[in-house]
């Protein structure tokens, strides 16, 4: 017979969390430590969503998420997880730049881009400060039809190389464009020039077990490959969910799973008025990624002077659709050193991201696909080795991700990467009005996207949720 992964599990409970991502588990942890009955249903084996990772024959891990966050992760992680888990948290102070405009190197800080920005660039002192208090000050309620290319033409007209240094890492970060409003980017933005950029030393595998252990603390019942097939709804109310066959009755539910899912799927549009489900249907979903993971042979090594996060491309201009274009020319390299695990082997691994489309995916077939995929490795070790010289003769394992990758573990739309564009994050925020009791906490709208954005909805939404099972029936 096959296993029962809801064994055990309870009739009833206050809360059923769908989807462990980031924003899952910290709604799930928070409503826990407030001693409400929750429920974690994960439809993967794993925990964490993006933010997890994988094992491959010599002991070899790797990280699915690109690495890099802002200091803000430290101060969330230390109120709603665990000071054990905050103080793991580091620096990354050598990020680097390498395009046909400008080579550089930068510890992604306000004083250090200040730095770059007047001296290397030659950029007015006036106008960066005035430009980093812009972006510093923004925030959702503000005019949201000046557009992020609109934001850099004010502060540095005609600057082509000023706009690549500013947004090409941010939109690797969480897919903004710009086309996109510019509160999208200046709020992300901010973030990261508070203090820079930060890891998590141990790995993915090693916060994310420390994550279960705390929700487990908090009597979280978690249960994997556990997926959520309907969300039942009366008179406009939330009344269970269906998984696995089975019926659970719950007074509220937050979803962690893809907004343009959670809403048209699981809830259904029976259940919804027709203004809202027009936005809902209307709302875009993000872009997906491939990517490209790399582990060294026992002994190899990289130089450290490397850098923590290489920004390459050989484009002679940022533009959204060469960064999304089949053929590639701009990749973002993760390298992992010994370092970022110190209680595990001393191994180096290497990941390459790159944004792309799920149009230029889907429709392959098997032999198409695999060799699009032999290709997407055999050109990133390309362009690699021109920064870790001899790279193919180093390396002991390499694999490739693509969109559909994403879909197949995440079960995201298109195998979207962030969500949806910034319309969805209206949308999510409505959802209780439509049902009571049903909440979204996930990458939506690009400012609620990456590793900071989707844990901090999840601490927005749990409050929300406790207040309700407070105010009762």
């Amino acid at each position: 017979m096959p296993r029962d992964f809801l064994k055990g599990a309870q009739d009833e409970y206050d809360v059923v969390v769908i989807g462990s991502g980031l924003g899952g588990m910290t709604a799930a942890n928070i409503l826990g430590r407030a001693g409400h009955r929750v429920l974690l249903l994960e439809q993967h084996y794993k925990l964490g969503g993006l933010a997890t990772w994988f094992r491959r024959p010599g002991g070899h891990i790797f990280d699915i998420s690109l690495h890099g966050f802002p200091y803000g992760m430290v101060k969330s992680c230390r109120r709603y997880w665990s000071k054990d888990i905050a103080d793991r948290i580091v620096q990354l102070k050598n990020i680097r730049f390498e395009n046909p405009m400008f080579s550089v190197r930068t510890t992604f800080n306000r004083e250090d881009f200040t730095r770059l920005l007047t001296s290397d660039f030659g950029v007015d002192p006036a106008a960066v400060n005035d430009f980093f208090d812009t972006a510093r000050g923004m925030n959702f309620y503000d005019d949201q039809t000046t557009t992020t290319r609109q934001l850099f033409d004010r502060f540095f007209p005609g600057r082509e190389d000023v706009i690549r240094l500013l947004m090409e890492p941010i939109t690797y970060a969480n897919g903004s464009t710009l086309e996109d409003p510019a509160i999208t980017y200046g709020i992300v933005f901010s973030n990261f020039m508070s203090k820079g950029v930060f890891i998590y030393e141990g790995g993915t595998d090693d916060l994310v077990s420390r994550m279960e252990k705390e929700l487990k603390q908090n009597n979280v019942d978690i249960r994997i490959r556990c997926p959520v097939e309907k969300i039942n709804v009366s008179g406009r109310r939330v009344q269970s969910v269906v998984v696995n066959g089975r019926t659970i009755r719950t007074r509220a539910v937050v979803s962690n799973a893809n907004l343009r899912s959670t809403i048209l799927d699981m809830v259904g549009s029976e259940n919804l008025d027709s203004s809202f489900l027009d936005e809902a249907q209307a709302v875009r979903l993000n872009n997906s990624s491939t990517q490209v993971y790399m582990a060294l042979k026992p002994g190899e090594t990289v130089d450290p002077d490397s850098g923590d996060l290489l920004f390459t491309s050989t484009a002679p201009l940022f533009r959204t659709e060469a960064l999304l274009s089949r053929d590639i020319t701009s990749r973002t390299f993760s390298f992992y050193y010994p370092r970022t695990r110190p209680e595990g082997k001393q191994r180096h691994a290497i990941v390459s991201s790159t944004n792309a489309n799920w149009s230029d995916w889907a429709d392959l077939n098997e032999e198409e696909y695999a060799a699009s995929k032999q290709d997407l490795i055999e050109t990133t070790l390309d362009a690699l080795d021109r920064y870790v010289p001899n790279i193919r003769e180093k390396v002991d394992w390499v694999e490739a991700a693509t969109p559909r990758t994403f879909n197949h573990y995440t079960q995201h739309q298109l195998g979207a990467s962030f969500g949806t564009k910034f319309e969805g994050l209206g949308v999510s925020r409505a959802l209780p009005q439509q049902v009571t009791g049903m909440y979204h906490a996930g990458s939506v709208g690009i400012i609620m996207s990456g590793w900071l954005g989707a844990m901090n909805y999840g601490v927005i939404v749990s409050n929300e949720v406790d207040q309700f099972l407070a105010d009762g029936p």
